[in-house]
């Protein structure tokens, strides 16, 4: 098989993919995560870019046909022309030998090409093309043109028939689909996508996303009919007509509920001894006021023998809004047997003690409201699991024609909340332990404990009328004129009863996110809003909570919160019309698809010890098992969700520590070694992978991290690893963000089945291999702009395609060297090539790097300065005369970038430096912006890429030493070089014409 080398292999425009992933996390109209809660989705943006590039030909491949271009080629000599001659004159001048190869005429027009693909993916990934139809079909266009030069390059295949279809694409599969974004982005793409989970929670979201809207294409809602059979006809277009119908079946199921339940939320009259309290309500006397939340406090047993009878809040916070001119407050009145609350307007007299609550620390760290003791986490834990802790409602929270108003507690709206007893509750297990906290140790122990009883009979009541509205929907459809079939949705049905079910599922989805809101663990935000559970992959204690109204027009309620946003993502999903088959499977067996038709692979497996999400979905489980169960028997046959089979090292699961790190190894490898047989070989596979640079010691001692039992278990099932690209999803520079965001870093690898006449290899020519391959991918990597962040993990790609491409790698005593050896040896190899670097700089430059590694930009010891300038070559005053060094009184400092003269002038100093060029454009690029780093730039010519190669080294040892915020300036100017190189040739361009 003749397979080309794919754009993802070569470069990426990663700067562009990383802003685009950043920006979706500010999305919310029509995305994907608002259609049902799944932890740690993939961002669209890049799981579209990443397939794209894994699919389109790097421009080298096909660089023959591009010359036979006229146009192009022409364009390309125009290039290489100036290209050659710039490299002459710098061999000539002060600058030095290039050592660089000669580029050829191939290497300009592929740039070109590469270039163009390169601005297709930085439209394609913006969050507003993502349903722009001119867009994707670009984007199809170059998919297909690549798999059909494939299949022209394969036509003597023995199989050329079957794996290279050139009027079919191959399948894309998913098997450990989870959120769905990589299946929806196949299938956008105009891929056959695959969908495959172990957790019936994430199958059931790739059923909605993937499987269920094309078989309603461009049919009109069956409400539409029933509401207004009279009128003419309109055209729904797409998912339109499907997402109208949840709209209306939606509203009916909440119309359905305040006729059963709605007395359980009761409105609150504002009397005039109530408006006394609070200037604000004075306009509402004699009003009944809609309530849109009550706030509860869980409260204990006071600890002091003299109030042991009294039971004090546990409260974070008083504070119930916190917007300017519009605060308000719970002001606690203590009597002297007991206490009352209050709602205050306006800024708390003591804001250290009303608006801060009762809690003192982090954790479960209180004092007695009544007499300031202390209450220990210890004597809470206690009193919760002997079924002793309570709740006391706190305040009230209501709206009015004037906007929000906030009330004190009242009696009936206590005693209401707990009048009546749910007809039942979901049975299983809080989680123990759970890596971002959990409540089980408060007596929270049963998912039941996590709801009020009015919240059970809430969603209960809903979930019942979810489960009844199918059979409307199914009349109703027959009376539109839907064939009655009697095929179901799973049958692959598209009749009355399959469109009845379809629906269903969404409002179905509907009651999981109403379940997120309407629990004793979220929380009302001061900001004006209900937070819900899982803000986090955990479900830790909560002290003071809120209850929403589901009947309410506010936060949490079920027309705008659970239902509303359903019908907006699934009017945003792809308009092609592929289907999509979502299954629920163990990724360790073997595939429900046919071996023989080899698959493209995308896949985000679990990280090692991170998170367990079958744990944490029991909780959307229990409700979607009760709401669907009758529609998907096969994903809800156990009464929780499959625990033993899921791919992470589950510690509680298993014995040991060990254990647990071996069982993860052994399934991954077995998953990656399925992935690998079934991959197509013209296609290489991506395999998105968290990183996170944590150790965790063993049992025996041994202590290894999540990032290297995974590539231990890539190599064990036979891939070699083509290239590592980081994805990441925070856009912040902020000191704290900068040091969070490699850890939280996505890596994307490349990979590709190893070859069968691959051999061993002494741990000699692996650090040459090292020493070889390293140095040229650094050098293609700083060309195509990769910001220093960035750097140490994309250089992972290069060195373990070095070391993959070998079946073992021995040492001098014949053994084989581990991973996390290979891992040290790259980041060795990567110091070594970037200190190398350094050696080409100035002697100034080179002092001030030594200087800067030790010191920083703080002060040192004059006599300590000038040794170093002897053993630089260089001099102090040398140093201070280029304006890069402060010397007085026996101490020398270098000049941080705001403190370097503005009236710097590169043309007319006498002494320039690399590091003055530097930490000049840094100067410029913060105080003035692009424009005018590019004036500056111009006029430096050539002299500012050794400046670019210092300025990763600068961030490496940035990073090392925990300097954030330097590190922050140097990653900033390498991000914005680009664009600054831009500036630069358009004012050259602009001088050019003058003359």
């Amino acid at each position: 098989m003749r397979h080309t080398k794919k754009l993802i292999e070569v470069a990426l425009p990663l700067d562009a993919i990383n802003e685009a992933s950043a920006r979706e996390k500010s999305i919310r109209h029509g995305h994907p995560s608002t259609l049902h809660l799944w932890w740690a989705r993939r961002p669209l943006a890049a799981a579209r870019a990443v397939i794209f590039a894994q699919m389109v030909d790097d421009p080298s491949e096909y660089v023959d046909v591009l010359l036979s271009d006229p146009k192009k080629k022409r364009a390309a000599a125009r290039e290489l022309r100036a290209r050659l001659a710039e490299r002459e004159a710098q061999h000539a001048g002060e600058y030095g030998d290039d050592a660089s190869p000669v580029p050829t005429l191939a290497d300009v027009i592929a740039e070109h090409e590469r270039d163009r693909l390169f601005d297709l993916i930085k439209v394609l990934v913006k969050w507003e093309n993502t349903t722009n139809e001119t867009v994707l079909q670009q984007a199809r266009d170059e998919i297909w043109q690549s798999w059909r030069r494939t299949c022209a390059k394969n036509a003597d295949h023995p199989r050329a028939a079957e794996l290279f279809n050139r009027h079919k694409l191959p399948a894309f599969h998913d098997p450990f689909a989870g959120g769905g974004s990589l299946p929806l982005e196949a299938q956008r793409l105009g891929i056959e996508p695959l969908a495959s989970d172990l957790n019936p929670v994430a199958v059931l979201i790739n059923k909605a996303m993937i499987e269920i809207p094309p078989k309603f294409k461009n049919n009109p809602p069956i409400s539409h009919y029933t509401e207004h059979s009279n009128e003419i006809e309109m055209e729904w277009k797409n998912t339109q007509g499907l997402a109208e119908d949840v709209r209306y079946y939606g509203k009916w199921v909440g119309e359905e509920a305040r006729k059963r339940i709605g007395h359980l939320y009761p409105r609150i009259q504002i009397t005039a001894s109530i408006a006394n309290e609070c200037e604000e309500l004075r306009p509402h006397i004699g009003s009944a006021l809609t309530v849109n939340a009550w706030i509860w406090a869980r409260t204990v047993k006071s600890p002091n023998p003299a109030y042991s009878d009294v039971s004090v809040p546990l409260t974070s916070t008083f504070m119930l809004s916190n917007k300017k001119g519009k605060e308000a407050y719970v002001q606690p009145r203590i009597g002297n047997s007991d206490y009352t609350f209050t709602v205050k307007y306006g800024k708390p007299i003591d804001p250290k003690g009303t608006s801060s609550g009762t809690k003192i620390a982090r954790g479960s760290n209180f004092k007695c409201l009544m007499s300031g003791t202390l209450i220990s986490g210890d004597y809470i834990k206690s009193e919760g699991k002997n079924g002793r802790m309570g709740v006391r409602l706190m305040a009230i929270i209501a709206e009015s024609k004037r906007g929000r108003v906030y009330l004190s507690p009242d009696n009936f709206h206590e005693e209401i909340a707990y009048s009546n007893c749910p007809k039942w509750k979901p049975e299983g297990s809080v989680p123990e332990q759970l890596t971002g906290g959990t409540c089980f140790g408060y007596g929270l122990t049963q998912l039941s404990d996590l709801f009020t009883s009015r919240q059970l009979i809430a969603l209960v009541t809903f979930s019942d009328l979810v489960t009844e509205v199918r059979d409307k929907i199914e009349w109703d459809a027959r009376q539109a004129g839907w064939e009655d079939d009697g095929a179901p949705l799973r049958s692959d049905g598209t009749g009355a009863t399959a469109i009845a079910e379809a629906v269903t599922t969404y409002l179905g989805l509907g009651i999981g996110r109403a379940a997120d809101y309407w629990n004793s663990n979220a929380i009302w935000s001061p900001s004006g809003f209900v937070a819900h559970l899982f803000s986090r992959q955990a479900i830790p204690m909560v002290w003071d909570y809120v209850e929403s109204n589901p009947f309410s027009s506010s936060s949490g309620n079920w027309i705008d919160t659970a239902i509303g946003w359903i019908p907006r993502v699934i009017e945003a999903l792809p308009k092609s019309p592929i289907d999509g088959v979502t299954t629920m499977r163990d990724a360790t067996l073997d595939a429900n698809v046919d071996s023989n038709n080899q698959l493209i692979f995308s896949t985000d497996p679990p990280y090692f010890d991170n998170i367990s999400y079958a744990d944490i979905s029991d909780f959307f489980y229990v409700w979607l098992r009760r709401t669907l169960g009758d529609i998907f028997p096969e994903l809800f046959q156990t009464l929780l969700t499959p625990k033993f089979g899921e791919l992470v090292a589950a510690y509680q699961r298993h014995k040991t520590k060990q254990d647990a790190a071996t069982f993860f190894l052994d399934g991954m490898t077995q998953a990656l070694s399925k992935l690998c047989t079934q991959s197509h070989r013209a296609i290489p596979v991506t395999v998105y992978y968290a990183f996170k640079q944590t150790e965790s010691k063993a049992d025996d001692g041994v202590v290894s991290t999540g990032w290297e039992k995974f590539l231990d278990a890539v190599i064990r099932a036979g891939l070699e690893v083509r290239g590592t690209w980081p994805i990441r999803t925070e856009r912040s520079t902020r000191p704290v963000a900068l040091g969070s965001n490699a850890l939280a870093s996505s890596i994307v690898l490349v990979c590709r089945p190893r070859s069968k006449d691959a051999s061993s290899t002494t741990l000699r020519s692996f650090i040459t291999a090292l020493k070889s391959d390293i140095p040229r991918a650094l050098k293609e990597m700083q060309r195509s702009g990769i910001a220093p962040v960035d750097l140490a993990q994309a250089a992972i790609g290069p060195g373990m395609a070095s070391y993959t491409r070998y079946t073992r790698v021995l040492n001098a005593a014949g053994q084989p060297i581990l991973v996390r050896d290979a891992l040290a040896l790259i980041n060795q190899t990567l110091d070594e090539v970037l200190t190398e670097h350094a050696s080409d700089l100035d002697a100034n430059s080179q002092w001030a790097l030594a200087w800067f590694e030790q010191h920083g930009f703080d002060g040192g010891d004059y006599g300590i300065a000038e040794t170093l300038s002897t053993a630089k070559n260089a001099s102090v005053t040398g140093l201070v005369d280029a304006g890069i060094l402060k010397s007085d009184a026996g101490r020398v400092r270098l000049l941080r970038p705001e403190e370097l003269s503005k009236e710097w002038d590169p043309e007319s100093t006498v002494v320039t430096t690399s590091w003055g060029i530097l930490h000049h454009l840094i100067r410029v690029l913060q105080s003035e912006g692009e424009d005018a780093a590019g004036s500056m730039l111009e006029r430096l010519g050539e002299r500012t890429e050794t400046s670019r190669e210092l300025c990763y080294r600068l961030y490496s040892i940035c990073e090392r030493k925990k300097r954030f915020s330097e590190a922050a300036s140097y990653n900033a100017l390498v991000k914005s070089w680009p664009e600054i190189v831009l500036r630069a040739h358009a004012r050259s361009s602009d001088q050019s014409e003058m003359f």
